[in-house]
C-alpha cells in the first residue's frame, strides 16, 4: 500500500483514460474505486472487494485507509469532492466549449430548464438538459431516474453533449445533488435560484441547513459569490433576497420591486386567463412586453428566471418573442383533452407552495369550482403532510385523498398525517387506491369545474416498496374517459 497525492492522480487519469468506479463489482483491474460515504450503505465497506477485484488506486477518508491491501491510497476528507475532480479529469469536462446553467430552487427547476432549452433552441443553439422529465441532447433521449444524475454520469453526459456539438447545456441541480457534491467538478457558467419553501427536511432537518445547500450553486467555500458565472437570483422569496445580497452582482428577478437593489429585472402581470400571461418587463433602462401560454403568477416568475439569466448571457429582449409559441412542460398544469370536453389537469406540484401556485392559477382562470385529487410520497418529509391539505382545503371545493408514492409507508397511515390539515375542507373524500380516487374526481365534476391530479406529474410510475409500478395520471384518466 502507498499513498497517492490527489493532484498526481487526476494528473495520471486524465492522461491515461484510467477507469473511475464507485461500486466495486464493476471494478476493474488498475481502475480507482473512490469509497463514496452514505448513509445506507458506505463505499468503505466495499474496499476490500474492489481491490480483490484488481482496483489500482483507492481514494477514501483517511480511517479506511488501512482497508486498502495493495492498492495505491488517496486518503482525503470528501470523496464525493475528489470524485468530481477525478471524473473532470478523466472525461475532460473542466473547458467545455459551451456554458452550462444550473437550475435550482423548491419549484419551478423544471419549467426553467424547459423555457431555457425553448428559448436558446428558437435562438439557433444546440441544447443539452439533464433534468427530473429526462436527459437529452442532439442524437440522444431518455427518461430521468433522478433530477440530477451522479457525479460520473454527469460529467459523461457532458462529454456527450460537447460530442454532439452542444451550444448550451441546462441542468437542474437539486439540493440533495448540491449537499452530495453530484455536481462537483462541474464549471457552471450560469446559475438560477428560483424559490425556496417547505420541502426535503426530511434530508435536511431545517430551512437554514436546506438553503446553504442551495447556495453552493452561487458561493464558494468561504461564501464569496463565484465570479465567473451569470446568477440569477428570485427575490420575491425571503430566501432568494437573503442569497441576492450576498451575491451582488447577481440579477434578481421577481414581480415586486419591493427591497430590490443593483441589477433588477422587474416583471408585472398585465393579465392573467386560461389562454396564457401577458407581461411587461424593465431592466437596465429597457422595457418590453411578452405573451405565453402558460398560466399563473408562478409561471411569470419564471418566465422572468430565464429571462434573468439570458439577459445575463446576452441576449436581446427581441428573443421572448418565441415564449409565445412554447408549449408547456410534461406534467405541469398539463390539460389532459377529452371528449367530453372536461377541464381536467395533471400537475406535478408535491409541496405546500407547489399546491397553492397551481391552485391560485386555476382560480384565477374562473372556474366555478375546483376539485383536486392528491397524496403525499412516502419516507418524505413528514412535517409538510399537513400543510399540503391546508392548501388543498383553503383552495379547493372538494379535497379528494388518496397515495403517492407510499414508497415504504403504509398509504393510510400517509393519509392521516394529511387529515389535520383538511379539517377546513368544505368536502372531503379519501381512497387510497389512486386510479379510484380518479374516478371519484371525474365522477365529482360539473361543467364549469376544473379537476387537478397533483403530486406525480410526468411520473409514469407508483413506487410501492422498492417496486415501480406501471402507474400514469394521464394514461388513468384517458382509460375511464375511455380516449386512451
Amino acid at each position: 500500500m502507498g499513498m497517492y497525492p490527489l493532484s498526481l492522480l487526476e494528473s495520471r487519469v486524465a492522461a491515461q483514460g484510467m477507469e473511475l468506479c464507485i461500486d466495486s463489482r464493476k471494478a476493474t483491474p488498475g481502475c480507482v474505486f473512490v469509497a463514496l460515504p452514505g448513509s445506507s450503505a458506505d463505499g468503505s465497506q466495499f474496499i476490500a472487494d474492489a481491490v480483490a477485484r484488481g482496483a489500482g488506486y483507492v481514494v477514501c477518508r483517511p480511517e479506511s485507509a488501512g482497508n486498502c491491501g495493495e492498492a495505491e491510497v488517496v486518503d482525503c476528507a470528501d470523496p464525493r469532492q475528489a470524485l468530481g475532480l477525478l471524473a473532470r479529469a478523466r472525461y475532460g469536462t473542466a473547458s467545455l466549449p459551451f456554458p452550462v446553467v444550473g437550475v435550482t430552487g423548491t419549484n419551478g427547476k423544471t419549467t426553467t430548464t424547459y423555457l431555457l432549452d425553448h428559448l436558446f433552441a428558437s435562438a439557433g443553439k444546440k441544447t443539452g438538459v439533464l433534468g427530473t422529465v429526462s436527459y437529452r441532447w442532439p442524437g440522444h433521449h431518455e427518461d430521468a431516474p433522478m433530477t440530477t444524475p451522479d457525479c460520473l454520469d454527469v460529467h459523461t453526459m457532458l462529454a456527450d453533449m460537447r460530442a454532439a456539438g452542444v451550444d448550451m447545456a441546462f441542468m437542474e441541480v437539486s439540493s440533495h445533488a448540491l449537499d452530495q457534491n453530484r455536481v462537483a467538478g462541474v464549471g457552471f457558467g450560469g446559475a438560477v435560484f428560483s424559490n425556496l419553501t417547505q420541502d426535503h427536511l426530511d434530508y435536511h432537518h431545517d430551512m437554514e441547513t436546506y438553503f446553504k445547500a442551495k447556495a453552493k450553486l452561487f458561493l464558494d467555500g468561504d461564501g464569496k459569490p463565484f465570479a465567473d458565472r451569470v446568477m440569477a437570483i428570485g427575490t420575491d422569496n425571503p430566501w432568494g433576497a437573503r442569497l441576492a445580497g450576498m451575491a451582488p452582482e447577481a440579477i434578481g428577478f421577481g414581480l415586486t420591486a419591493s427591497g430590490a437593489s443593483g441589477r433588477y429585472l422587474e416583471g408585472k402581470v398585465l393579465s392573467s386567463t386560461t389562454a396564457g400571461l401577458r407581461l411587461h418587463a424593465r431592466f437596465e433602462g429597457r422595457e418590453w412586453e411578452f405573451t405565453s401560454p402558460l398560466v399563473g403568477n408562478y409561471n411569470a416568475e419564471n418566465l422572468l428566471a430565464v429571462q434573468a439569466v439570458a439577459l445575463g448571457f446576452g441576449l436581446d429582449p427581441e428573443a421572448f418573442r418565441c415564449f409565445e409559441t412554447f408549449c408547456g412542460v410534461p406534467g405541469r398544469l398539463e390539460r389532459i383533452l377529452n371528449p367530453q370536453n372536461l377541464d381536467v389537469f395533471v400537475d406535478y406540484a408535491h409541496t405546500p407552495d407547489a399546491l397553492i401556485n397551481v391552485l391560485n392559477a386555476l382560480r384565477g382562470a374562473g372556474f366555478k369550482r375546483i376539485v383536486t385529487v392528491f397524496g403525499c410520497g412516502g419516507n418524505r418529509d413528514r412535517a409538510k403532510r399537513p400543510l399540503m391539505g391546508e392548501a388543498v382545503a383553503r383552495l379547493s371545493d372538494v379535497a379528494v385523498l388518496t397515495s403517492d408514492n407510499p414508497r415504504h409507508e403504509e398509504p393510510e397511515a400517509i393519509m392521516a398525517d394529511v387529515m389535520p390539515g383538511l379539517s377546513g375542507a368544505a368536502e372531503v373524500f379519501a381512497d387510497p387506491d389512486r386510479r379510484r380516487a380518479i374516478e371519484k374526481g371525474l365522477e365529482l365534476l360539473h361543467p364549469g369545474d376544473a379537476l387537478l391530479i397533483a403530486g406525480k406529474g410526468h411520473e409514469s410510475t407508483q413506487q410501492i416498496g422498492d417496486v415501480k409500478h406501471p402507474f400514469s395520471d394521464q394514461q388513468t384518466v384517458r382509460e375511464i374517459l375511455g380516449c386512451a
